[in-house]
């Protein structure tokens, strides 16, 4: 017997995730993959995380702590705030929905821009809420657009800041401005699972007051290099927390996680040497992407989004044949751009060295 989906199932498009490094080899005979696309840490994971996932390996038969008063309570030491303002989830996709499920109603929309994140609009179809989007406006969030798409009907607005895949920002000043427009009830979520690499001066302090009708979305899957854990947490008032707290499924953050987030705080050595790392990578990409004469998004990042003057799918195919895998951008809409990860020093060198070989190919 034939079944069928839920009504507008057929109409999503799934997220499609950056190609593993085993499936390349297997597909293209390679015995060596350098993986640029998923922005994941070049380090690898925090080794304080690894010795307390070691440590925590004989308790797997338990099922986690469901409200995670450990990694809470290290998140409150963290950013001098309360366990109660914290909510832990499988990642910040898992996050996003929550706070979906939580917020809006099946008649309210959500607002948000074109060029950002994919699963803002993935997870609202999915749930049935109309998304809407304004254009990017110079690689970047244009806020006074996302401003006239605000209705009565209006729920949420999520920004990405920094933005994933642009690698750009907006300063205090914009974001502030921006939440006192809104009307009473609307909800601003900013999602800053890049900002570990921030290196400017005048970047929000989301934390520093927490508000009821903001929502700050952070990671440890970028600069604690534990992505394979699935673990973020959304940061906001006792009051917005509650809510959100009574949608969430028991157990959803695995008892390795809790462990290695809580143990990965504490690494402070780590986070300066991802950093740096990061920051040199990128420069020495800025100066080989330069002499390329192709046209790139200065980011504040791990990631550097590049106009590749070509059809981005043809480059990502092209590298992925040369054992380096980076992101086509074709479903944001940047049919020329492929979107890199800033990797080591020897990662780095690779990429460009393939970069210049196919450019040099494909402008024959």
């Amino acid at each position: 017997m034939k079944v069928s989906p839920r009504k507008g199932v057929l109409s999503i498009t799934p997220y499609v995730a950056g190609k593993p490094i085993e499936e390349t080899k297997r597909e293209f005979g390679l015995k060596e993959v350098f993986k640029l696309a998923s922005n994941e840490n070049p380090l690898g994971p925090s080794p304080k995380a690894v010795a307390a996932v070691r440590k925590a390996l004989s308790g797997i038969n338990r099922y986690p702590d469901s409200q995670g008063f450990c990694l809470k309570k290290s998140l409150a030491e963290f950013w001098g705030l309360k366990p109660e303002n914290f909510v832990l989830g499988n990642g910040s996709d898992e996050l996003i929905e929550l706070v979906i499920r939580t917020f809006t109603e099946a008649d309210e929309n959500i607002v948000t821009s074109e060029g950002t994140f994919l699963e803002y609009s993935i997870i609202a179809q999915t749930n049935e809420r109309r998304i809407k989007k304004a254009p990017l406006r110079e690689f970047k969030y244009d806020l006074d657009a996302m401003l006239e798409l605000v209705d009565p009907k209006t729920k949420l607005v999520f920004i990405a800041n920094p933005n994933n895949p642009t690698g750009t920002y907006l300063n205090k000043n914009q974001i502030a401005r921006f939440i006192s427009l809104l009307p009473e009830g609307v909800i601003t979520v900013l999602d800053e699972a890049y900002d570990a690499f921030i290196d400017v001066e005048d970047y929000p302090e989301s934390l520093a007051t927490l508000k009821d009708n903001v929502i700050v979305l952070k990671t440890f899957s970028k600069a604690y290099g534990l992505a394979g854990l699935r673990l973020g947490y959304a940061v906001s008032s006792g009051e917005t927390v509650s809510y959100l707290e009574r949608v969430r499924q028991p157990f959803n953050v695995n008892l390795l996680a809790q462990e290695a987030g809580a143990a990965a705080l504490k690494d402070k050595g780590f986070l300066r040497k991802t950093r740096k790392v990061i920051l040199e990578g990128k420069n020495f990409l800025y100066r080989g992407l330069s002499e390329t004469g192709i046209k790139y998004v200065r980011s504040v990042t791990n990631f550097i989004l590049i106009d590749t003057g070509f059809k981005g799918k043809a480059v990502f195919e092209s590298c992925l044949k040369c054992g380096v895998i980076v992101r086509e951008m074709e479903a944001y809409g940047m049919r020329n751009f492929i979107r890199l990860t800033v990797g080591n020093k020897k990662e780095n060198r690779i990429f460009l060295k393939v970069f210049k070989k196919i450019l040099k190919e494909m402008r024959k």
